[in-house]
C-alpha cells in the first residue's frame, strides 16, 4: 500500500517546482559565467526530457525503448538538470544545494509511487525491466534495442515543448535579474 504522503507528493511536486523557481529567482545572484554553465545544464535536460517524452506511451506500452533503455526515469532524470541548471545559473550555491535536498526529498519518493503503479500495469515485463534498468541513475549500455525510434508525434501530445518554453523564460527571469540588480 503506498502511503498518502507519497501521493500527496505525486500530486503537488509540479506546482512545488514553480513555488521554488520564484524563490530561486528572488535570492539569484547569476552572473556571465552562472548563466552560461547553468544553460548548458539546462539544456542537456530539455534534450533528455524531449527525447523521452517522444517514446513513452503512458500506460497503454512499457516505455523500454531511447532514454528508457538507460535509465527508468528519463523524464526525471532531465528534470533534475532541469533543476540543477537553474540553481546553478542562479549564482548561488546554497540554491543548488537546496535544489538537491528538495529535489531528493520529493522525487525520490515520487518514483516509488509510480513504480508500483507500472508494475500493477505491467506486472512480469515491468519485473524484467527494473532488473536490468536502474531507477534513476542511467545505465552506460542500453539495456535492450527495441528498433523504435523517437514519435515527435508523441512529444507533441505530451506537450514537452513547454518545457522548452520554461527554459527560455527560466533564463530570461535570470538575464533580467543579473542584468538590472547585479549582485
Amino acid at each position: 500500500m503506498v502511503s498518502k504522503n507519497k501521493r500527496l507528493l505525486q500530486r503537488v511536486r509540479v506546482p512545488l517546482g514553480f513555488v521554488f523557481a520564484v524563490l530561486f529567482v528572488i535570492f539569484s545572484r547569476p552572473t556571465v559565467i552562472s548563466m552560461t554553465v547553468g544553460g548548458g545544464v539546462l539544456l542537456i535536460g530539455l534534450l533528455i526530457r524531449s527525447w523521452a517524452s517522444g517514446h513513452i506511451r503512458k500506460a497503454r506500452e512499457l516505455a523500454i525503448s531511447g532514454p528508457y533503455a538507460y535509465t527508468r526515469n528519463p523524464l526525471y532524470l532531465g528534470s533534475s538538470f532541469l533543476g540543477a541548471g537553474f540553481a546553478v545559473g542562479a549564482g548561488v550555491w546554497w540554491l543548488v544545494l537546496l535544489f538537491l535536498v528538495l529535489y531528493l526529498s520529493i522525487y525520490l519518493p515520487v518514483m516509488r509511487v509510480e513504480e508500483t503503479d507500472i508494475h500493477n500495469i505491467f506486472g512480469a515485463e515491468y519485473d524484467e525491466y527494473k532488473a536490468n534498468v536502474r531507477l534513476f541513475l542511467p545505465r552506460l549500455t542500453p539495456w535492450k534495442k527495441t528498433g523504435k525510434k523517437f514519435d515527435f508525434q508523441l512529444y507533441l501530445s505530451h506537450r514537452e515543448y513547454r518545457a522548452a518554453l520554461g527554459f527560455g523564460i527560466a533564463m530570461a527571469l535570470l538575464g533580467v535579474k543579473g542584468y538590472f540588480f547585479p549582485g
